[in-house]
């Protein structure tokens, strides 16, 4: 948007002031081509009025004028070299000519990564007096631009991009690629003439099968569908769509939920994320509460910025701008936040780099502020708009659309390792199944993942009857999940990944138990130091959802009871699984659970659940549990 506001603002004049001056040249057969090639240029017909000018330009070579309008016209079609042959004619011929000539001429050698002549072609421009506040700015942005990418060029990044192949690229434009958190499902957008829709492919045996249409619910024949962002399990999918009569603006973000293998009717978010402005191109931050987008709505920094709205108890809240650690005077677009919550790529022709739209990755900071962007570097951008990058959970793969690679036609989807330097912190996943623990069928339930060091839900969803999830999970800290549905007993489980390099995923099977006497859970959540039994803070999350489903099943009495591993001494053992149930048990007390409801006892190591031969086995018995005594 900058760069073609600028074309126009500065060669359109160039056109209008050829009308009002006397000409470089008495050929009276040149001028006359040329008063012809006007005439086409006020009819928009520019093809027309180009063979015009090289008419007179045969006639007289060194028609400045017509050396001018032709540089300018071809500049337009964006036939860069061409036209800088062009000005490069005028210049040798009289330098001053025409002192707007050197901007545009420095400006199209940007175009081509000619950053050492546009450099010198730029400067000479802004030496000239009187220059507007306005051209002056776009002039000085674009000799930073030159700068940094004459050094950026010297110190390249590694990069290796690879087209997805024919199943998923065709010979019309794919872009704007995403994939859920297991890399088991793409979802991109597909313009055939002129209409974008949603297309998905399912990676089988680490191959991308064939690429077919999303849905006729999300899909629309008659209005453009593209820009999308889904949740890392593939249930929800945010998107961009225009003129929709139930939209609020040009463009509106829409939502739609997954429903089995079809989707549910897509509705607007409407306000406040919505207005009579140009909202697009979403993000969904893991845990599903933040939705980063892109808007030209009143009180950005520029044209287009990036915004956040927070979903709360009433809603989306009111958007707020990202700041001018993002958002600059001109342009921040295709926002991505990567599941570790803390690592936003977006593209943006305001910070320095090669010249139009680049790509720049900005980290959260220790305070919660987001740092002064990065650009990826080249050949990752280039003098190209470079734009909407995701990458998957892992952090490691990156996925884009390029036109400029010799792919199968028009914009093609590729992926590349991204450089070491530029990756999110290491992220994992969570993914599976909950199931009757009787009868092995898949059942509905309430999925929540919770941050132990300060209680933030980080996912929760409520599952359809096939009972699958999945969610990411950011390395150095610990989780609790927990699962629960109506006539159940909870199922419980910790994932610590303190201190954790690895990317090992969790694949489970959730079993979850009816309420019926005899049937226990490991409480995984609850914690103790070593040989103490002093509950630790980060526990009271667990003992909190124990205290709920005993208000929710007001009949069910239960024990708790401690169980050690068979190291140490046998009476110092069943001490302290005796204290460590006692503890438990008065702490849900001091909450209000009536004491003829509960007992506790320790076992020692009585009753393990695991061989004591390994480490893994001796941390399974080291537990507290729970256990239905009647209902």
């Amino acid at each position: 948007m900058k760069r073609l506001f600028a074309i126009l603002l500065l060669c359109v004049p160039m056109l209008m002031q050829a009308q009002e001056r006397s000409y470089s040249t008495a050929n009276k057969t040149a001028i006359k081509q040329y008063t012809r090639a006007r005439q086409s240029i006020d009819a928009q017909q520019y093809d027309e009025a180009i063979t015009q000018l090289k008419l007179a330009l045969e006639m007289e070579p060194n028609f400045l004028e017509a050396h001018n309008s032709i540089a300018d016209l071809l500049r337009l079609k964006k036939q860069y070299k061409a036209s800088i042959e062009h000005y490069l004619k005028i210049i040798a011929i009289n330098p001053q000519f025409n002192r707007a000539v050197y901007y545009n001429l420095g400006d199209e050698e940007v175009n081509i990564a000619d950053y050492t002549n546009a450099l010198t072609h730029l400067q000479t421009y802004l030496s000239y007096p009187a220059i507007t506040p306005e051209k002056r700015q776009y002039t000085e942005h674009l000799i930073a631009d030159c700068k940094f990418s004459i050094e950026a060029i010297k110190h390249p990044m590694p990069f290796k991009p690879i087209n997805l192949g024919p199943e998923v690229n065709s010979s019309y434009d794919e872009y704007f690629p995403v994939v859920t958190a297991d890399e088991g499902e793409l979802i991109f957008t597909r313009k055939i003439k002129n209409n974008e829709d949603f297309y998905h492919s399912a990676k089988v045996k680490g191959k991308w099968a064939g690429a077919t249409y999303l849905s006729e619910y999300i899909n629309s024949p008659q209005y453009n569908e593209g820009a999308q962002a889904i949740t890392q399990d593939g249930e929800y999918i945010f998107f961009t769509c225009c003129d929709r009569p139930s939209g609020l603006g040009s463009c509106d973000i829409y939502v739609a939920k997954k429903n089995g293998d079809s989707w549910d009717t897509p509705f607007n978010l409407n306000t406040p994320v919505n207005s009579n402005a140009w909202e697009s191109q979403p993000s969904i931050s893991a845990d599903g509460q933040t939705l980063y987008f892109s808007s030209n709505r009143k009180g950005g920094y520029g044209g287009y910025d990036i915004w956040k709205s927070t979903l709360t108890d009433k809603g989306w809240g009111t958007p707020e701008n990202l700041g001018p650690n993002v958002n600059t005077p001109f342009d921040e677009q295709s926002p991505f936040i990567h599941p570790d919550d803390n690592t936003l790529y977006f593209s943006s022709d305001g910070w320095p780099g090669f010249g139009n739209m680049d790509l720049f990755i900005s980290r959260r900071g220790t305070d919660g502020a987001w740092q002064k962007p990065l650009n990826l570097g080249y050949p990752i951008n280039t003098s190209a708009d470079d734009s909407g990058l995701s990458l998957n959970a892992n952090g490691n793969f990156a996925f884009f659309a390029s036109n400029n690679l010799k792919g199968y036609g028009g914009f093609d989807i590729y992926t590349f390792e991204m450089p070491v330097s530029l990756r999110p912190k290491l992220v994992t996943y969570v993914k599976g199944t909950v199931k009757d623990a009787k009868s092995q069928t898949p059942i509905a339930a309430t999925v929540e993942i919770i941050d132990l060091a300060n209680s933030r839900m980080v996912y929760q969803n409520t599952l359809n009857e096939q009972g699958h999830f999945m969610a990411t999970l950011t390395s150095g800290k610990n989780y609790m999940l927990n699962i629960s549905k109506q006539g159940y007993m909870f199922y419980s489980e910790n994932f610590s990944l303190a201190g954790d390099t690895s990317k090992k995923q969790f694949l489970i099977d959730v079993p979850l138990q009816v309420i019926e006497a005899g049937n226990k859970v490991v409480l995984k959540n609850i914690f103790f130091d070593t040989n103490k039994f002093d509950i630790k803070a980060e526990s009271k999350i667990e003992m909190q959802k124990l205290i709920i489903f005993l208000a929710e099943n007001p009949k069910v009495n239960i024990e708790i009871s401690g169980h050690t591993d068979n190291a140490g001494n046998d009476v110092l053992n069943q001490t302290l699984s005796q204290n460590r149930a006692k503890e438990v048990y008065q702490y849900l007390l001091s909450q209000g659970v009536p004491q003829n409801r509960l007992t506790y006892k320790g076992y020692g190591k009585s009753q393990p659940i695991a061989p004591n031969t390994t480490e893994d086995g001796r941390r399974q018995n080291r537990r507290t549990e729970f256990k239905i005594i009647s209902n």
